[in-house]
């Protein structure tokens, strides 16, 4: 290596050695500002979601109180055909119904 090669290389390291903390703040800075400009303009683009519902609500609650009726007759069916004395079938029967009111308001014993 030449001492020409040399000088100019310690010169360069010299120079780098002579730039402040602040100026590499800055230049990073401007780095940043320049790619954050470049970023922007897609970032700056709002989605919007759209959500298509399979089914609309009114029909979703309809469904849902259908369910609930339904688990209500089968657990009624159950209840007081298997796990009680009667045959599953009376309990769709309004007669059966009479009598458990009554038995509840105390008309009967």
């Amino acid at each position: 290596m030449t001492d020409e090669k040399r000088n100019s290389l310690q010169q360069q390291g010299d120079d780098s050695a002579k730039m402040t903390r602040a100026t590499r703040t800055r230049s990073s800075r401007n780095e940043h500002r320049r790619r954050s400009t470049e970023i922007e303009p897609v970032a700056s683009r709002k989605q919007f979601w759209v959500q298509i519902r399979l089914l609309p609500i009114w029909l979703r609650i309809i469904l849902v109180l259908l369910l609930l009726a339904g688990a209500a007759i089968l657990g009624a069916i159950i209840g007081y055909g298997y796990i009680g004395d009667g045959e599953p079938a009376d309990v769709l029967q309004k007669e059966t119904w009479t009598h458990i009111l009554d038995i509840i308001n105390g008309k009967e014993s």
